[in-house]
């Protein structure tokens, strides 16, 4: 499926190809001795932990077969809200399981066209009145048929009540109503920000009827995205370079800073060792194949944070 990425401002578009094929009704929904979830499995492998996220999804899919079933037969169907609200720390796949969701939602034909929309506050509230509403139905209108992801929602009420970031508030709640069938906004932040976000408007928590929580990362599942991140480069872990990336997280973790309990930083350091290991073969004559995938301990320069960071 191709991409197709554009930018607008501080708006990041990704398009999913709409000749992607859709689930068929004549036969996606025949499963006998089959897992009907194998597929949603499969798309979301990538993902360590997140247990309870692959659960809804395959809860949402679920509903979508039954209610064919339903429609065949002459029965009312369930209308699916998909609106969600994401709290985790930075690097804990919030963006991440967003953008792979208008994918899955378009596969689903849950959504048209099935592009993601990321923007910030400064994409939705203006400088003066009226501009905030226009701004923000502006951004509505571009993400019909797909997702609309905000990251720190909460700061659009850091301004109190004069601020236009309310404005902004309020129109997206109208529009999550009028829009639910082929529109879906997924508002991320901090947890303890994002529930006290959610007090802010009376009706705001009702329209989230998935609000997951994506907590930081264990050493375990550090490791296994480690490895996977090294894999998808075509790289491998040694057994040194695995011992010390373990040994520095579990200390990291005992030292309770929770800005390396997130995938974000083990990217920065498998990217930082590939560095490392491609100077440090330039010094040598003859490079087997196996020395150009394996990343040694000697590559992991995780004494030298501000580098990696």
């Amino acid at each position: 499926m191709q991409r197709i990425h554009h930018k607008n401002g501080k708006i990041n578009i990704v398009l999913q190809d709409n000749k992607a094929t859709h689930i068929e009704n004549n036969n996606a929904h025949d499963y006998s001795g089959k897992d009907p979830f194998a597929h949603i499995d499969q798309e979301l492998s990538d993902f360590v932990g997140l247990d309870t996220l692959k659960s809804k999804i395959k809860e949402i899919y679920a509903t979508i077969v039954i209610n064919e079933k339903r429609s065949q037969m002459g029965m009312a169907n369930t209308k699916q809200v998909l609106h969600m609200l994401f709290k985790g720390n930075p690097g804990t796949g919030k963006t991440t399981v967003a953008r792979k969701l208008a994918k899955i939602y378009f596969d689903m034909n849950l959504l048209s066209k099935g592009h993601f929309i990321e923007a910030e506050r400064a994409d939705l509230v203006g400088e003066y009145i009226g501009q905030t509403a226009q701004k923000t139905r502006a951004l509505i209108q571009k993400a019909m048929g797909g997702i609309l992801f905000i990251d720190e929602a909460y700061s659009l009420a850091r301004g109190g009540e004069r601020d236009f970031g309310k404005e902004a508030i309020d129109t997206l709640v109208k529009h999550m109503e009028d829009n639910g069938d082929d529109f879906v906004l997924i508002l991320a932040g901090y947890p303890f920000e994002m529930e006290r976000f959610l007090t802010l408007n009376p009706g705001l928590k009702s329209r989230f009827p998935f609000i997951l929580d994506f907590p930081d990362y264990d050493v375990d599942q550090l490791m296994e995205i480690a490895r996977q991140m090294a894999s998808k480069r075509e790289y491998q872990l040694s057994k040194d370079a695995e011992w010390k990336l373990r040994n520095y997280l579990y200390k990291q973790g005992n030292a309770k800073d929770r800005n390396f309990s997130n995938a974000r930083f083990i990217r920065n350091v498998i990217e930082h060792a590939i560095r490392m290991h491609a100077v440090r073969l330039l010094y040598k004559d003859n490079i087997s194949p196996d020395e150009l995938i394996l990343l040694t301990g000697s590559d992991l320069k995780l004494d030298d944070i501000e580098m990696i960071w």
